[in-house]
C-alpha cells in the first residue's frame, strides 16, 4: 500500500495532533461537534494502545513512499517471522519430545504402555484446553512480557523431563507443559498481526507453520546422533531431553532481549519507521494493533457471530488427526524392517516434505489474494489420499505403507492458514483475543481424543483412527472453510455496496486528555461487526 494511497485517511489520523493542538491538518478541521454527530465517540483507554505513541511522534513524520514501504516491508518481515518461527519450532520441539523419546528406552524406563502413552498425550491437550484462560494475561498485559514467562516456565518443565521415572511423573509434566504452552501459538499470531499487514500475514502463515511442520528435520537428527551414544551412565532419552530443554533456555534468553510488546516499543525500528509499520498495519487490518481494556461486548459478539462455530468446528474436526504427529514414529516400527535410526531419517524426510509444501503454499497465497478457502481444500488432498492408502494398500506392502503415512503428513498447512485467517477475518482486540480461545478450545478438544483413537487393540493397521481422519478431518473439514468463505464474501459484498453508495471515510472520535480528536477509525478497537467499513479477507 503506497502513501499517496493512505492520504485520505491520514488527513484525520490521530498522528496529526499533539497535546496542543486537536487536529493538525486542513482537511481534519471540520468542526468536532459535526463529527461526533457522525461518528461514534469513546474514551482513550477504549482506544489502541499505541495512541499516545502516534500522539508524541506521528505529526512528525511524513507519509511513507512505496520505494521506503517496499524496504519497510522486507525490514520487519525479515525480523519477526524468523523470532516468531524460532520459538514456534522450539515449542514444538518440546511438544514432540516424547515421540522421539519413545524410540529410546523411554517406555521401559518409565513403564508406559502404548495406552498410557496415548493418556500422556490426552493429559498434555487437557492441559492446553486449561489453559486458554491464561489469554486473560494476553489482554491485560504486554505481550513481550507475557511470551517471556511462558518461554521460561516450559523450559523448566522441559528439563524437569529427566526426573520422570513412572507414569504418574510423565502425566503431570505433560499436563503442565500442556497448560503453559496453551497461549504460545496465539500470542505468536497478535505480534505477527501487530507488525504485518493482513495480506503479508495470509502469504507467509505457512512459512511461519513451516518451523513446526519442519521440526522433524532438526529435533529427528539430534535424535539420530544420540542413538549414537554408546555406553552412556546416563539413559539416551534424558540426554535427549537436555538437549531439547538447553535450546528453549537458549530461546528464552532472545526472547527477554528482542521480542516487542508492540511495533511503538520494537527495538529494531527507528521512530519513523515504528510510526509508519502502526499507520500501515491499521490501514491493511482495519482493526486496533493491541487494547488492553477487557471489553465484555465484544465476548458477547464472538460468541453470537456464527463465524466462531463454524472455524471452532474446523479446529474439531481437523485435528482428529494431529495424534498422527505423534504416532508417526510407531507406526514406522509396527510396518516392521525398520530400525529407530530408519525411523528418524524417515521422519527428517517426511519434516522437508512438509516445508516444502508450506512455501508452495506461501508462494501461491504470495501472488493469489483471498484465495485461503481453496488453499485449504486443496492442501487437504495430500493427506486425504494418504489415509485412503494407509488403509487399503496390503499389509505386506511396506514400501507403499510408509509412503502412504508419509503423504498424509502436511495437513498442517490447511491448519496455520485456517489459524491466520480466523484471527484476521475479526476486528476488537478482546473479539480477536476471544476468537482464538475458542478456537484453540476445539483444537484442544478434538486432540485429547485423538490419541485414544489409536488404541493397542487396533494395532498394527488402526483402520479406526484412519478411517475417522478420512472422513472428519480431511473431508468434512475443508468443506467447512468454503462455507466460511461463502459466507465473509457475500458480508464483503454487502459492505462494498454501502461504501460505495455514502463514500463516507473510515472515522471516529477519541477524547483525549480533555479534547475529541477525529481519528482513523482502526484506533478506534471496534469489532468487525461494528465497523461496517471493515472488509474480511478471503
Amino acid at each position: 500500500m503506497s502513501g499517496d494511497s493512505s492520504s485520505s485517511l491520514e488527513a484525520v489520523h490521530v498522528d496529526n495532533f499533539d497535546k496542543n493542538t486537536t487536529l493538525g491538518t486542513s482537511e481534519a478541521k471540520r468542526s468536532i461537534s459535526e463529527a461526533t454527530a457522525e461518528y461514534k465517540i469513546i474514551a482513550s483507554r477504549d482506544a489502541d494502545a499505541t495512541l499516545e505513541f502516534l500522539g508524541k511522534h506521528g505529526s512528525q513524520v511524513v507519509l511513507i513512499s512505496p520505494e521506503r514501504e517496499r524496504k519497510l516491508s522486507r525490514k520487519v518481515i525479515w525480523f519477526i517471522l524468523p523470532l516468531t518461527m524460532l520459538i514456534d519450532m522450539i515449542l514444538y520441539s518440546d511438544k514432540a519430545a516424547m515421540s522421539f523419546a519413545a524410540i529410546f528406552t523411554f517406555f521401559q524406563d518409565t513403564g508406559l504402555t502404548q495406552n498410557q502413552y496415548n493418556n500422556a498425550n490426552t493429559l498434555f491437550y487437557v492441559g492446553f484446553v486449561l489453559g486458554q484462560g491464561n489469554l486473560y494475561f494476553l489482554q491485560k498485559y504486554p505481550v513481550g512480557k507475557v511470551m517471556t514467562t511462558i518461554t521460561g516456565l516450559w523450559c523448566i518443565i522441559m528439563f524437569l523431563h529427566c526426573a520422570a521415572f513412572n507414569a504418574s511423573g510423565v502425566y503431570a509434566l505433560r499436563f503442565f507443559l500442556g497448560f503453559v504452552e496453551a497461549i504460545g501459538v496465539p500470542a505468536l499470531n497478535i505480534t505477527m498481526s501487530q507488525f504485518l499487514t493482513s495480506e503479508e500475514k495470509a502469504s507467509t502463515a505457512p512459512t511461519f507453520y513451516a518451523s513446526c511442520m519442519g521440526v522433524t528435520i532438526p529435533v529427528g537428527f539430534l535424535a539420530y546422533g544420540v542413538l549414537h551414544i554408546n555406553d552412556s551412565a546416563v539413559a539416551t532419552w534424558k540426554i535427549f531431553c537436555v538437549i531439547i530443554g538447553s535450546l528453549t533456555f537458549v530461546t528464552t534468553v532472545l526472547v527477554v532481549f528482542l521480542y516487542p510488546n508492540n511495533p511503538a516499543d520494537a527495538r529494531f525500528l527507528s521512530t519513523e519507521e515504528k510510526v509508519w509499520v502502526i499507520r500501515r498495519v491499521q490501514q491493511s487490518t482495519g482493526s486496533s494493533i493491541e487494547q488492553k481494556t477487557f471489553k465484555k461486548y465484544q465476548v458477547v459478539e464472538t460468541f453470537k457471530d456464527p463465524i466462531t462455530y463454524l472455524f471452532g468446528a474446523f479446529f474439531m474436526l481437523q485435528q482428529l488427526a494431529n495424534n498422527l504427529t505423534y504416532q508417526q514414529n510407531l507406526l514406522f516400527e509396527e510396518i516392521g524392517g525398520i530400525t529407530n535410526l530408519d525411523a528418524t531419517l524417515v521422519s527428517v524426510a517426511c519434516g522437508g516434505y512438509n516445508v516444502i509444501c508450506a512455501l508452495l503454499a506461501t508462494w501461491w497465497l504470495r501472488w493469489n489474494k483471498d484465495t485461503t478457502a481453496f488453499s485449504v481444500v486443496f492442501w487437504t488432498i495430500p493427506s486425504f489420499v494418504g489415509c485412503i492408502g494407509s488403509v487399503a494398500l496390503p499389509w505386506d506392502n511396506k514400501l507403499g505403507l510408509l509412503a502412504m503415512i508419509s503423504l498424509a503428513t502436511p495437513f498442517g498447512v490447511p491448519w496455520i492458514m485456517m489459524f491466520s485467517w480466523n484471527v484476521t477475518s475479526c476486528s476488537g482486540y478482546t473479539k480477536r483475543l476471544t476468537r482464538s480461545a475458542v478456537v484453540m478450545f476445539f483444537y484442544g478438544i478434538a486432540n485429547i481424543i485423538s490419541p485414544q483413537l489409536w488404541q493397542e487393540s487396533d494395532a498394527p493397521r488402526y483402520k479406526p483412527a484412519w478411517i475417522v481422519q478420512t472422513v472428519c478431518s480431511f473431508f468434512i473439514a475443508p468443506l467447512l472453510a468454503i462455507v466460511i468463505w461463502f459466507i465473509l464474501k457475500k458480508r464483503n459484498q454487502t459492505r462494498r455496496v454501502e461504501i460505495a453508495a455514502h463514500h463516507t471515510p473510515a472515522r471516529g472520535v477519541v477524547e483525549y486528555e480533555g479534547q475529541k480528536l477525529e481519528v482513523n477509525v482502526a484506533m478506534m478497537d471496534l469489532t468487525d461487526l461494528e465497523n461496517e467499513k471493515f472488509i474480511y479477507p478471503l
